[in-house]
């Protein structure tokens, strides 16, 4: 194994969506592809907002992809007291300093700047202090460079360089006692001896600042890597409204692991005009160098569409595994009940084609599950009409001396229509909606052999609802 390691660093203030996923996945790529390892670290200092549920909605989200990491899931507020002796090491040493300025007159600096028009930043007026304010709890601040630039090398953008006096003597801790995440960031990546930081480009402007604080300790700095964003449809930064919505709620609607992978890895990476990869072509293809600098756009459309190229290469195995909670949901199935398996694996092979989720795959497994399911009126008012009525008598009794296989069926429909000098489209409709509800199904004479004898119980029950012609 290599001595590559990296990590993901959710912080637990919402759901996993779809820009973290990617985040993850990168990471997770990169290990993978270079023999090293991916850590999951919780970055949960905002104690405000951090959340358990959270915490279990990101792991789920990462072991649903199947993103499995090294070490971890490790979480910051369980390791306080180690960032409390960094801080402590960076007052000795007067490369940090209190700052007594309450929120309320930060504030006020603030909005007199904007109006003067001015760079809002702190004006370091604690800065050379040298003594306590009575009564004040103070917050630390960290020493920044006044002069110089700095130089960020990343894997992705190349050199970005930052002028040290646009750079904040930002918070380190909070004089509530609780570290800040730029501070805490750096002293994690240290201690878990992080070689590569692959983060999103909104990061980019706290790099400088991690940068002085790993030269303030004398650490060496990791290789960074700042992917572009994604956006939605109309270039605006990708929301809720664009469909940017969990991955577990990707789960939810049907879509598949692989295929959100898949989409995922597109999304900022390429390899030639490939668009469709498996997990293992993934992992060895991956590299930075073909990662763009420009940003992403989220194609909902793209990313259904995939996911119906992936349920149509999936093995009827597996979907039928797959499908099993959307059976339960639509209520085909009860929950703990398990449909006759070598039905699954006739029926799934005919379905494929028209499903592009697991949710349209299970609403058309219902007609072969389960003898209860919906009739479309509208198809049924148009199609059967009570001339209809001898004709699917006539077809029932050949059906009934068949063994019902394709062949078989497809000669009892050929008698029918000689019989009463109709086309095929004429009778199949009819039947169609007997068999499975509604217009659109697999072919008739597949359907039949799939349903078996179950096929002339369900046209017996058409038949006696049609009323009789006059």
């Amino acid at each position: 194994m290599s001595g590559i390691k990296v990590r993901f660093a959710p912080s637990p203030t919402g759901h996993l969506h779809i820009g973290g996923a990617r985040t993850a996945l990168f990471n997770w790529l990169y290990a993978r592809n270079m023999g090293g390892k991916f850590v999951l670290r919780i970055e949960d200092t905002d104690t405000s907002r951090s959340t358990d549920e959270y915490i279990g909605s990101i792991m789920q989200g990462m072991r649903w992809l199947g993103l499995d990491w090294d070490e971890g899931p490790l979480r910051q507020t369980e390791r306080f007291d180690i960032y409390s002796g960094y801080i402590d090491r960076l007052l000795k040493e007067n490369k940090a300093y209190h700052c007594y300025c309450s929120p309320e007159e930060l504030e006020e600096r603030r909005q007199e700047a904007m109006k003067a028009g001015t760079p809002v930043r702190y004006d370091r007026r604690c800065r050379e202090r040298t003594g306590p304010v009575e009564g004040v709890v103070p917050s630390v601040r960290f020493k920044m460079p006044l002069s110089g630039n700095v130089e960020v090398a990343d894997m992705i953008k190349g050199t970005v360089t930052f002028d040290n006096g646009q750079v904040d003597d930002l918070i380190i801790q909070r004089s509530d006692g609780t570290p800040t995440y730029n501070f805490v960031v750096v002293v994690d990546d240290v201690e878990m001896g992080i070689t590569h930081i692959i983060r999103g480009d909104d990061h980019l402007n706290n790099t400088p600042k991690q940068l002085h604080i790993y030269e303030a300790f004398g650490y060496k700095v990791p290789v960074f890597a700042h992917l572009p964003m994604i956006l939605g449809p109309d270039k605006a930064r990708l929301s809720k409204r664009h469909g940017a919505t969990s991955v577990t709620a990707y789960r939810d609607e049907g879509y598949l692991a692989d295929a959100l992978i898949n989409y995922l890895v597109r999304l900022g990476w390429s390899y030639g005009d490939q668009e469709i990869f498996s997990r293992q072509e993934l992992v060895k293809l991956f590299s930075f160098a073909s990662v763009g600098k420009s940003a992403s756009i989220f194609n909902p459309d793209k990313l259904l569409w995939l996911n119906a190229e992936y349920i149509k290469s999936t093995p009827a195995d597996k979907l039928s595994e797959l499908v099993m909670p959307f059976l339960v949901k639509n209520g085909t199935i009860k929950a703990g009940d398990t449909p006759d398996k070598e039905l699954m694996l006739k029926a799934i092979p005919q379905l494929v084609e028209r499903s592009r989720t697991l949710i349209d795959l299970a609403a058309q497994l219902r007609y072969f599950i389960s003898d209860e399911y919906e009739t479309d009126e509208k198809a049924a008012r148009k199609f059967l009409r009570p001339e209809k009525k001898k004709q699917l008598v006539f077809l029932n009794e050949k059906l009934r001396s068949t063994s019902y296989s394709h062949d078989e069926a497809e000669q009892a429909f050929k008698s029918t229509t000689d019989e009463f000098g109709i086309k095929l489209k004429d009778l199949a409709q009819p039947v169609r909606i007997s068999l499975t509800g509604g217009t659109a199904s697999p072919g008739i004479f597949d359907l039949i052999e799939i349903l078996g004898p179950r096929s002339s119980d369900r046209i017996d029950r058409t038949i006696n609802e049609i009323e009789d012609p006059e």
